[in-house]
């Protein structure tokens, strides 16, 4: 869908008038393109003293993917991104040596640059001062979303469970969070845990070579809901990957499913998500005509909003049917099935967090996707498998264009980004959370929301 004013604001004369009287100037975001540069300028790696080791490891790695990295700011540099590393540090006044070099460099931040921390998560054991810091860079990487212009964005990597900075996913978090497929991932922090030793072998993040363009090669992938929106935008960037996409929606979405399939050179299964027996079928087809089945995307879903004291009984059933309850069955077959290394990835949404008016049903159907995902995380990995959630915010589809223009227009400028994000930012998403390189991230949901929600 076309967000007018963003175009206008960014173009010509319009360009100028919103210059002169003020008005929100919505930044055209830089989205992935085969072969780009990593970042858009130099990076610039700042780090607490006790931090200083990991600080290094993970510039020797940049140095490796073929980033400029620097160590000390300059006058001269418009800075692409600047990686924050406070691992280390203790108490709260450990960091703000770093922070505060951090914040001398953001006015030279390029458009669609990135700040990204490298922290670690507080734990039961912690000492309250600790806590108090590691805490802290919480909030700091979310207010700073809040701050930054023209595109740029600030997320954080929250390493857990002894993770060290270097491990494999790590790396590929960093590489994700600086790269354009992040484009409307902002204010977000994701707990990263060691890459389990069974996927070291997919260590794709440090090495920039064909492995990383297409680091789904060989595997078989389905995605639920795929005929178009979303769904059709996760087909086509899992294919791009290198994966095998089965494409599944209902008989009545045929016309528009065979298209997806055919863009994607996959194969196409009518199936309402709601059968008893859907996950089954997804797997004999999967294996019938692909010999495997390796990566599963929930994307299916309906909205039936309702203020609740209207809301009819099957309009309530029917949202929890298709967006809740028909993950959960497939998910209890395929893991039945005793598939090894399954990678899934649910589609929650960000009403599954703050709610929404007239959204009971779909909030509630939602929110139970998230909790599904970290109880199902555990089963997944005992396979070697992971189980992930995306959360997208405001997404400019079919669906959201027949919002009211006033309430559709505020809803694209609540976000810090100021504007709805694409299908393809929640395709890259998704695409990153099955990748092998992200084996060590289980049972988490990264928002997709341009930093939407008030304190998120």
């Amino acid at each position: 869908m076309t967000d007018n004013y963003t175009k206008a604001v960014n173009s010509g004369f319009t360009k100028t008038l919103a210059k002169k009287l003020g008005l929100p100037r919505p930044a055209i975001l830089r989205r992935h393109r085969a072969g780009s540069p990593l970042t858009v300028g130099p990076v610039l790696v700042v780090s607490d003293a006790a931090s200083r080791p990991d600080a290094d490891a993970l510039a020797r790695t940049l140095l490796g993917w073929g980033v400029d990295v620097r160590r000390e700011p300059t006058d001269d540099a418009r800075w692409g991104a600047v990686v924050l590393v406070l691992t280390g540090a203790a108490v709260p006044t450990d960091v703000s040596g770093a922070v505060l070099t951090t914040g001398s460099v953001l006015r030279s931040l390029a458009p669609s640059g990135r700040v990204v921390t490298v922290s670690r998560a507080t734990t039961d054991g912690d000492s309250p001062e600790l806590a108090a810091v590691r805490q802290g860079i919480d909030a700091f990487v979310r207010s700073l979303a809040k701050e930054l212009r023209f595109g740029a964005t600030s997320d954080g990597i929250v390493l857990t469970d002894d993770a060290a900075a270097d491990d494999p996913t790590a790396l590929a978090t960093l590489r994700f969070f600086l790269s354009a497929k992040s484009a409307y991932v902002d204010g977000q922090l994701l707990p990263v845990g060691p890459t389990p030793d069974a996927a070291r072998a997919a260590e794709t993040a440090t090495t920039p070579d064909h492995a990383t363009e297409r680091p789904l090669a060989g595997q078989v992938a389905v995605v639920t809901g795929a005929a178009r929106g979303i769904g059709a935008a996760i087909a086509k960037t899992l294919a791009r990957d290198g994966a095998t996409v089965v494409c599944v929606d209902v008989p009545a979405a045929g016309e528009a499913l065979a298209k997806t399939t055919n863009a994607v050179g996959g194969t196409a299964l009518q199936l309402d998500v709601t059968a008893d027996d859907a996950g089954t079928r997804i797997l004999e087809h999967a294996r019938a005509r692909h010999g495997r089945l390796d990566i599963v995307v929930h994307n299916a879903g309906i909205v039936r909003d309702k203020l609740l004291a209207n809301m009819a009984p099957a309009q309530w059933d029917a949202v929890v049917a298709v967006n809740l309850s028909a993950q959960l069955r497939i998910n209890a077959q395929l893991l039945a099935a005793g598939l090894e290394g399954l990678r899934i990835v649910s589609l929650a949404s960000t009403s599954g967090i703050a709610g929404g008016k007239g959204q009971t049903n779909y909030g509630f159907s939602k929110a139970g996707v998230i909790g599904h995902t970290r109880a199902t995380a555990p089963l997944a990995a005992a396979a070697g498998g992971t189980a992930n959630a995306v959360a997208p915010g405001f997404i400019e589809t079919d669906m959201t264009a027949t919002i009211p223009l006033l309430t559709r227009e505020v809803a694209r400028r609540l976000p810090s980004l100021q504007q709805g994000g694409q299908p393809v930012d929640v395709a890259e998403a998704v695409a990153f959370l099955v990748s092998p390189a992200a084996a060590g991230i289980n049972g988490q949901v990264l928002r997709v929301c341009g930093q939407h929600m008030v304190g998120q």
